[in-house]
């Protein structure tokens, strides 16, 4: 076939194609979260060498920053893939068959964290904890107990229940008495509550660009301890793409392993330059104050939070479904009439609540705007009736 006739037939296709628009909404997920502006505009940056000394810039400007987020200085890798690959990347490089982890599932991500020890023949010892709690520190203690234990792993804040392990630093205490590596999930948390990586003794901590340092999704954050180092030396990974010893050996001369993405590491960039202006302690404090305003509007509309009241997450605010009314019908009141998106329950909670992001660039604004939303939807719905 002459090219100009298929050149043609391409361009019409083109130009015939069904146009997708998508509406501006207010994204109040427990992630993805909302993106500033500047943070979206640093991807319309050139693309430079990976391999070129712009790209060795970056890399130590990024390197200088997570350990201001993670407040470590340990070494902070950033990974290509999601918060998931990051914890599987924790895993895959610290277990040898029949290592024996010890983890609280209570909730997804947790039961999900016991499934990954288990894909790399590690022993999960398991310490069920109801949904809406976390485990206490005399709970992992009594599990320990007797035990060789490899590593205690705990997700920090349990997304799909709206839970915080207010514990982390107790039950650190715990991992060091059992010379064990201390791992945490904190994938939902990181700049979102206290989170001081070495003075609570964290060895490999995970979090995810796109929670509450509001950065596009695609990236987890992973920092290394120096005593996790000697147990990965030790181990010798299987793993290929997520083998932190190969990372380790670029890292040296600042770059990476395989072809690394750009564009969102200079987003990375910039919403940590964002972070450090406002300053850690401001971010903290004002996710928190956020958090309150959504508990007291919620408890105002006679609703109640899935989470315990000593657990409650200050970056995912988990409500229980009013009778007779569905999370899905409030969703969708929410997304079609007010442009504001949240999310449902997962897993064995599906159906029994709703959820709302309260992290990354979050203001009084968003929380007026959202709970407004909420109330209208609910009057729509026959609530207050």
């Amino acid at each position: 076939m002459d090219a100009s006739i298929t050149i043609k037939k391409l361009e019409f296709r083109r130009r015939m194609g069904t146009k997708m628009t998508y509406k501006k909404q207010l994204i109040m997920l427990p992630g993805p979260t909302n993106v500033p502006e500047r943070v979206m505009n640093a991807m319309t940056k050139p693309i430079i060498n990976h391999r070129g000394p712009e790209f060795r810039e970056l890399y130590d400007s990024l390197l200088k920053k997570l350990r201001y987020a993670f407040q470590t200085k340990n070494d902070v890798f950033t990974l290509t893939s999601s918060g998931t690959g990051g914890v599987e990347c924790a895993i895959s490089n610290i277990l040898s068959p029949g290592d024996k982890v010890l983890v609280p599932v209570n909730g997804v991500f947790s039961q999900r964290l016991k499934e990954k020890i288990e894909t790399f023949g590690g022993s999960p010892i398991e310490i069920p904890v109801k949904w809406g709690a976390a485990a206490t520190p005399d709970q992992i203690a009594d599990a320990a107990e007797g035990q060789d234990v490899k590593a205690i792993a705990v997700v920090y804040n349990e997304t799909s229940t709206g839970v915080t392990a207010r514990v982390l630093n107790e039950i650190g205490k715990i991992a060091e008495e059992h010379d064990a590596l201390y791992i945490v999930d904190a994938i939902s948390i990181l700049g979102g509550d206290e989170l001081p990586v070495d003075k609570w003794g964290i060895d490999i901590c995970i979090a995810g660009s796109q929670k509450c340092l509001a950065c596009p999704p695609g990236l987890a954050l992973i920092s290394i301890s120096g005593h996790a180092w000697e147990v990965i030396r030790q181990t010798r990974s299987k793993a290929y793409y997520f083998n932190l010893l190969k990372i380790q050996e670029f890292h040296e001369r600042k770059e990476t392993p395989f072809t690394p993405a750009l564009t969102l590491w200079y987003a990375l960039d910039e919403a940590l330059t964002m972070l450090e202006e406002e300053g850690l302690e401001k971010r903290i404090k004002r996710h928190e104050e956020c958090a309150r305003a959504f508990y007291d509007a919620v408890r105002e509309f006679g609703l109640e939070p899935f989470a315990d009241e000593h657990w409650l997450s200050n970056t995912v605010i988990a409500v229980k479904n009013p009778p007779g009314i569905t999370d899905k019908e409030i969703r969708d009141l929410m997304r079609e009439k007010h442009g504001v998106v949240i999310a449902g329950g997962m897993g064995q909670l599906k159906g029994t609540m709703f959820r709302i992001g309260s992290m990354g660039i979050i203001t009084g604004r968003e929380v007026a705007a959202t709970v407004q939303a909420l109330r209208s939807s609910l009057e729509e719905l026959g609530y207050f009736k």
